[in-house]
């Protein structure tokens, strides 16, 4: 006898838990927008404070999230990655960028020469035409 298997997703608490957040972040970010045009005739200062505190809230609530905590772990790795990087030095980026410039310019002369020696060949061997 064999066993039926069942393709059906498996939904934890913490799933759920975790879409509840996501959604209660959302939630306080439309909140600020919707209390910043609410107060509309209030003082400025006051309008984007409420802005500012509820988008706070938003991103608190959010990195509580696990969707947020695996952003930060991200961050966190990104930052580790990019300490482990060996930056060129001053005299090493002033080089490198004199020797794309010297290419710059002789690719430019070289494509010059190419256009005049095919327009040459073309118009005055081929086709007769003198300018």
């Amino acid at each position: 006898m064999t066993k039926s298997v069942s393709n059906a997703p498996v939904e934890t608490i913490g799933a759920g838990a975790d879409k509840a957040k996501l959604l209660a972040s959302a939630a306080l970010l439309v909140a600020g927008v919707v209390a910043f045009y609410v107060l509309g005739q209030k003082d400025l200062w006051l309008r984007v404070l409420s802005l500012v505190v509820l988008a706070i809230f938003a991103v608190g609530v959010f990195f509580t999230s696990e969707s947020g905590k695996a952003l930060a772990g991200f961050g966190r790795d990104s930052l580790r990655e990019v300490r482990k990087v060996v930056w060129p030095t001053r005299k090493e980026s002033t080089q490198m960028t004199l020797y794309v410039f010297a290419f710059v310019a002789v690719m430019a002369v070289f494509l010059w020469a190419t256009d005049k020696t095919l327009e040459w060949a073309f118009y005055d061997l081929i086709l007769g035409w003198r300018h």
